[in-house]
């Protein structure tokens, strides 16, 4: 072979291995460049520990305030008060949680004479007050208020707080109360029923919460 087209036939040999030898090396990056990206952190991170929320409790509302009014309150026990009540009142099956229980006015016709007694203030007179206004419909009285609202009679040495309010309407309510603070407890003394029911009882009520004193020692 001549000598010049030996030259011809090396350089061609050496221009076709530099082409084989890019082409291996393109074949190896080009994998590497379009292997898929995994996720970043920020993806979908998944929940803290602790992070999920608690499940509620049946019936109980946001900030657990809740329960508290249908937790039963304790009666007082301890010192006691006795009464003497008008003989037109009709003695009724008492509860736990009352002290005495009354029918007032006649059949068909009556008001629910109740008495109980609780530890402590029991939320406090303003809180009592505007309870008993609930319960005939009536909104509630700032404090401010309360007092011009209620009639403090003191009787056997006990302080009354006397409460009369009517709801109104065609079936309007009225409540006739005393609230007695004695020893560590609070005594309530209530008569709810008709207006014209309980307006017909007033006068024997107040008569009768003027009798209410402590009990002797057993």
């Amino acid at each position: 072979m001549p000598i010049r087209s030996l030259l011809a036939a090396l350089a061609a040999l050496s221009l076709l291995l530099v082409a084989c030898r890019d082409q291996k090396v393109s074949a190896y990056r080009v994998p590497k460049e379009k292997d898929p990206q995994m996720p970043g952190a920020t993806a979908q991170a998944p929940a803290a520990p602790g992070a999920t929320a608690m499940p509620s409790m049946p019936g109980m509302p946001a900030g657990g305030g809740a329960g508290m009014a249908s937790t039963p309150v304790p009666t007082a026990t301890g010192a006691a008060l006795a009464w003497t009540a008008p003989a037109t009142w009709k003695t009724k099956t008492g509860s736990s949680m009352r002290k005495g229980s009354y029918a007032v006015g006649e059949t068909g016709a009556e008001a629910d004479l109740s008495i109980t007694a609780f530890p402590g203030d029991v939320g406090g007179e303003v809180a009592n007050v505007n309870r008993w206004r609930g319960q005939v419909s009536l909104p509630p009285l700032p404090e401010a208020e309360v007092a011009a609202a209620v009639t403090r009679v003191s009787a056997n040495g006990l302080a009354l707080t006397i409460v009369d309010f009517s709801g109104t309407g065609a079936n309007a309510q009225r409540v006739l109360g005393a609230i007695v603070p004695f020893g560590e407890a609070t005594w309530f003394f209530k008569l709810i029923g008709p207006d014209a029911v309980v307006a017909k009882a007033r006068e024997d009520f107040l008569a009768f919460v003027k009798t209410v004193k402590a009990a002797p020692a057993p």
